[in-house]
């Protein structure tokens, strides 16, 4: 690798901000072209000058917020979602984990992040047996604040008003997005002696399933709102599952929310 000295280097910007060309600086000063090109674009940042395009405003302080697209994603993002700086990081990643099985989640999830986060690219990072719907925007903490160090089951998570009052207005986009996330439509059975003979009975049912008692008590004080009834189904002594089970109740929740796809 060749190091060019900072007489060689003034020389070129020199030349450059008289209006040569980066072709003919480079053959002027023996330099490769590659070279030429990132001095003019470091100098025309620092002067204020690099061309670009405007960075995108903040969803909520500087345009006005898409309702059911953020309470749809503000469920994603209490279920599988995380937010990532690290010091290689100048603008922190939310990134959304979608199940290879589920293609229609990923699609939706991405509508949703270019919904609410617009002018922002959205990409999908491959994991094992997953996709991880991502972007990048340093308006992630204005929009969830519920962030933070550690896992969300042992941090506190509790909503904005601004946030509660986009839920209360979306309902149904918010469990939308907590079910599509840690949620599932399953079909249960089960068997009934009838006139001497046992049959077998099939239903469905709606799970909601997180470690966080603050995330599943967001979940049920919005069923509650809606109408729909539900209860705890505990396993190992841990109370971290919430069926819906009723008929009508998951009548609605078909109607609204439906399983993932």
């Amino acid at each position: 690798m060749n190091f060019h000295g900072t007489v060689v280097r003034q020389k070129a910007l020199t030349l450059l901000r008289d209006g040569a060309r980066n072709a003919d600086v480079a053959r002027q000063l023996s330099l490769p072209l590659g070279t030429v090109s990132y001095w003019k674009h470091v100098d025309r940042a620092k002067r204020g000058e690099c061309p670009g395009r405007t960075p995108p405003p903040c969803p909520r302080c500087e345009s006005d917020l898409t309702s059911p697209a953020y309470s749809y994603l503000l469920g994603l993002y209490l279920g599988d979602g995380h937010i990532i700086q690290n010091r290689a990081m100048r603008v922190p990643s939310l990134s959304i984990s979608c199940a290879d099985t589920h293609p229609g989640l990923m699609d939706e999830c991405e509508d949703a992040m270019r919904a609410v986060f617009r002018g922002n690219s959205v990409c999908r990072v491959r994991r094992k047996g997953c996709h991880e719907v991502k972007l990048y925007s340093k308006h992630l903490w204005c929009l969830f604040p519920q962030h933070g160090p550690g896992k969300k089951h042992e941090r506190p998570i509790v909503l904005e008003p601004w946030q509660q009052a986009i839920v209360d207005e979306q309902p149904w986009e918010f469990v939308r997005g907590l079910i599509h996330s840690d949620g599932c439509r399953i079909t249960n059975w089960t068997t009934r002696v009838v006139a001497g003979e046992r049959k077998r009975y099939e239903y469905p049912r709606y799970f909601f399933t997180n470690v966080s008692d603050d995330i599943r008590r967001l979940f049920t004080d919005t069923l509650k709102k809606l109408g729909i009834e539900w209860t705890h189904c505990t396993r190992n002594g841990n109370p971290y599952n919430i069926s819906v089970a009723k008929k009508a109740h998951v009548a609605l929740l078909d109607a609204h929310v439906g399983p993932k796809y």
